[in-house]
């Protein structure tokens, strides 16, 4: 009886686990055909992330098809595809976006001498992802390009559609949104913060260390939960095979705000004096392999 309670609690508690895990990998899954688009069964596909060395290695099921789950978000991969009798062929330059399935088709070509490696180059598109649901990826070489006022989360979650200000989603209060980075909660449900995170002077991470955000809004993914107004999941950027290091320094006074509008009553140009302010942020990020590959 005892062995029979503590096998049903143990039950619940990795129930418990499993209910409130959020997204942050991604996957790559496909189908490898030959000669008059028949299945090839025990075909090796091999996945490696380029920036780190990482591979990941597998053999196609008896109807071609092939899974990878808890790959790294981002990428470029380099897939290789092999089997007895075909050309290998690669495929490079594969992203694979937070919490999607990247689908890869591969067709092998029989081979009776020889030759090179054929080499087919992959385009990045959304449309080839698996979507689970209404879903906005914003990428770290996005985050580069948009000008940012605050240096803050919302000043990228504002690329989702969905987005509809100051943290919220749909419409929704800011509040109703589920924040992990790295799996991990942020939520400021004492609502201390402008910027809906924990931390009332500012951001508890730099937006430098950030790699990838999600914003999701109804998924079909068992892996989210925790929300009914969106689901931002973030991740931090991890060490690559070469050492990198970047500085950053992020300065704002009242200087940077205008001063000229329009009286609201007669309509007039007037000039308004803005209140004294300064806003710093600064610091560093440094990585690199402790082991490579």
């Amino acid at each position: 009886m005892k062995l029979k309670k503590f096998t049903l609690l143990l039950a619940f508690m990795l129930m418990s686990v499993m209910l409130f895990a959020q997204v942050t990998t991604s996957g790559l899954s496909g189908k490898v055909v030959g000669k008059d688009n028949l299945s090839l069964p025990g075909a090796t596909v091999v996945a490696i992330h380029e920036p780190t060395g990482t591979k990941y290695v597998t053999v196609t099921n008896a109807n071609g098809q092939f899974s990878f789950q808890g790959m790294k978000a981002g990428g470029p991969y380099t897939v290789n595809v092999s089997f007895v009798g075909y050309s290998t062929s690669s495929y490079r330059d594969i992203t694979l976006a937070l919490g999607d399935i990247y689908n890869l088709s591969v067709t092998l070509n029989e081979s009776t001498t020889s030759i090179a490696e054929v080499v087919i180059v992959a385009n990045k598109t959304a449309f080839r992802s698996v979507r689970t649901g209404a879903v906005s990826n914003i990428t770290a070489t996005q985050m580069k390009s948009i000008p940012s006022i605050n240096r803050t989360l919302s000043d990228y979650t504002k690329l989702s559609p969905y987005s509809t200000g100051s943290g919220s989603y749909l419409g929704k209060d800011a509040y109703t949104s589920n924040i992990t980075i790295d799996g991990a909660n942020f939520n400021n449900n004492f609502g201390l913060s402008s910027t809906n995170m924990p931390g009332a002077s500012g951001e508890p991470i730099s937006m430098e260390a950030i790699d990838e955000i999600q914003v999701s809004v109804a998924p079909f993914d068992v892996r989210e939960s925790n929300f009914t107004g969106a689901g931002v999941n973030a991740i931090t950027k991890s060490g690559t095979n070469q050492f990198k290091g970047s500085a950053y320094y992020y300065y704002r006074d009242q200087s940077f705000n205008g001063n000229k509008g329009r009286d609201s009553i007669n309509g007039n140009a007037r000039k308004y004096s803005n209140a004294p302010m300064t806003a710093k942020s600064y610091g560093f990020t440094f990585g690199g392999p402790i082991i490579k590959n």
